[in-house]
Protein backbone atom coordinates (compact mmCIF):
# COMPACT_ATOMS: atom_id res chain seq x y z
CA UNK A 1 0.00 0.00 0.00
CA UNK A 2 1.65 3.45 -1.17
CA UNK A 3 0.42 6.06 1.30
CA UNK A 4 -0.20 9.38 -0.48
CA UNK A 5 -1.44 12.88 1.76
CA UNK A 6 -2.59 16.27 0.53
CA UNK A 7 0.07 18.49 2.37
CA UNK A 8 1.53 22.33 2.00
CA UNK A 9 4.46 23.19 0.37
CA UNK A 10 5.36 26.72 0.26
CA UNK A 11 1.98 27.61 0.74
CA UNK A 12 1.01 25.29 -2.06
CA UNK A 13 -1.47 22.23 -1.69
CA UNK A 14 0.45 19.52 -2.94
CA UNK A 15 -0.50 15.71 -3.47
CA UNK A 16 2.34 13.80 -2.30
CA UNK A 17 3.90 10.15 -1.83
CA UNK A 18 5.60 9.29 1.19
CA UNK A 19 8.59 6.52 0.57
CA UNK A 20 10.75 4.67 2.60
CA UNK A 21 12.40 3.37 -0.15
CA UNK A 22 13.91 7.12 -1.59
CA UNK A 23 16.55 8.57 0.01
CA UNK A 24 15.96 12.26 -1.03
CA UNK A 25 12.60 14.28 -0.83
CA UNK A 26 11.66 15.54 -4.87
CA UNK A 27 8.92 18.40 -5.55
CA UNK A 28 7.87 19.25 -8.78
CA UNK A 29 9.78 22.81 -10.04
CA UNK A 30 6.13 24.50 -10.42
CA UNK A 31 5.59 24.24 -6.52
CA UNK A 32 9.03 25.69 -5.71
CA UNK A 33 8.11 29.18 -7.46
CA UNK A 34 10.13 31.75 -5.64
CA UNK A 35 11.79 29.47 -3.69
CA UNK A 36 15.81 30.12 -4.20
CA UNK A 37 17.21 27.40 -5.98
CA UNK A 38 21.06 26.48 -5.24
CA UNK A 39 23.72 24.69 -7.74
CA UNK A 40 25.24 21.65 -5.52
CA UNK A 41 27.86 18.83 -6.52
CA UNK A 42 26.36 16.32 -9.38
CA UNK A 43 25.56 13.44 -8.96
CA UNK A 44 22.78 10.89 -10.32
CA UNK A 45 19.22 9.51 -8.88
CA UNK A 46 16.96 6.67 -10.36
CA UNK A 47 13.41 7.86 -9.64
CA UNK A 48 10.52 5.71 -11.53
CA UNK A 49 13.19 4.17 -13.58
CA UNK A 50 14.61 7.24 -15.14
CA UNK A 51 18.31 7.96 -14.12
CA UNK A 52 18.96 11.68 -14.39
CA UNK A 53 21.57 14.14 -12.35
CA UNK A 54 21.32 16.70 -9.60
CA UNK A 55 22.79 19.46 -10.20
CA UNK A 56 20.53 22.01 -8.28
CA UNK A 57 18.60 21.70 -4.90
CA UNK A 58 16.56 23.86 -2.08
CA UNK A 59 15.09 24.07 1.63
CA UNK A 60 11.56 24.46 1.86
CA UNK A 61 8.85 24.86 4.22
CA UNK A 62 5.96 23.17 4.59
CA UNK A 63 2.77 21.15 6.25
CA UNK A 64 1.67 17.97 7.03
CA UNK A 65 -1.84 17.57 8.91
CA UNK A 66 -0.97 21.59 9.82
CA UNK A 67 2.21 20.21 12.23
CA UNK A 68 5.14 22.50 10.07
CA UNK A 69 8.00 20.98 8.89
CA UNK A 70 11.36 21.75 6.74
CA UNK A 71 13.36 20.21 4.42
CA UNK A 72 16.04 19.89 2.15
CA UNK A 73 14.35 19.04 -1.74
CA UNK A 74 15.68 18.03 -5.15
CA UNK A 75 13.40 20.13 -7.86
CA UNK A 76 12.43 17.86 -10.44
CA UNK A 77 10.29 18.76 -13.57
CA UNK A 78 7.45 15.64 -13.66
CA UNK A 79 7.04 13.02 -10.92
CA UNK A 80 4.09 11.20 -13.10
CA UNK A 81 1.28 9.74 -11.41
CA UNK A 82 0.76 7.22 -8.59
CA UNK A 83 -2.91 5.00 -8.15
CA UNK A 84 -3.87 7.59 -9.96
CA UNK A 85 -2.79 10.07 -8.87
CA UNK A 86 -0.78 13.35 -10.04
CA UNK A 87 2.04 13.50 -8.02
CA UNK A 88 3.74 17.30 -6.80
CA UNK A 89 6.21 15.62 -4.46
CA UNK A 90 7.88 12.36 -3.11
CA UNK A 91 8.82 12.55 0.71
CA UNK A 92 11.98 10.46 1.19
CA UNK A 93 13.42 8.91 4.04
CA UNK A 94 15.89 11.69 5.10
CA UNK A 95 13.49 13.74 5.84
CA UNK A 96 11.00 11.36 7.52
CA UNK A 97 14.34 10.29 9.85
CA UNK A 98 14.84 14.16 10.67
CA UNK A 99 10.92 14.73 11.71
CA UNK A 100 10.59 11.32 12.73
CA UNK A 101 7.39 10.40 10.73
CA UNK A 102 6.80 6.36 10.09
CA UNK A 103 4.42 4.88 7.93
CA UNK A 104 1.81 2.31 8.71
CA UNK A 105 1.80 0.62 4.75
CA UNK A 106 -0.75 -2.20 6.74
CA UNK A 107 -3.01 0.68 8.03
CA UNK A 108 -2.13 3.14 5.67
CA UNK A 109 -1.66 5.85 7.91
CA UNK A 110 1.18 8.10 8.87
CA UNK A 111 2.45 8.67 12.87
CA UNK A 112 3.32 12.02 13.06
CA UNK A 113 3.59 11.48 16.97
CA UNK A 114 7.39 12.55 16.47
CA UNK A 115 6.78 15.58 14.56
CA UNK A 116 3.88 16.59 16.60
CA UNK A 117 6.77 16.84 20.07
CA UNK A 118 9.08 18.37 18.10
CA UNK A 119 10.02 21.71 20.45
CA UNK A 120 13.35 23.78 20.49
CA UNK A 121 14.72 26.69 22.72
CA UNK A 122 17.69 28.56 20.27
CA UNK A 123 19.23 31.30 21.66
CA UNK A 124 20.82 33.95 19.98
CA UNK A 125 24.08 34.94 21.08
CA UNK A 126 25.43 38.19 19.96
CA UNK A 127 28.04 40.99 20.68
CA UNK A 128 25.09 42.26 22.91
CA UNK A 129 23.86 39.18 24.49
CA UNK A 130 26.61 37.27 25.16
CA UNK A 131 28.03 37.80 28.87
CA UNK A 132 31.71 37.07 27.34
CA UNK A 133 31.55 40.02 25.98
Amino acid sequence: MRIIREIEIEGKDATTLFDTGSFNTYVERRILKGVSIYKIPKFKVSLGGTVFEVKEACIIKGKIEGLDFDTYVIPVNDLGTVDGKKLHAIIGAMTMEKWEIKIDTKTGELDLSGLKRREFTEYLVNKYTDPRR
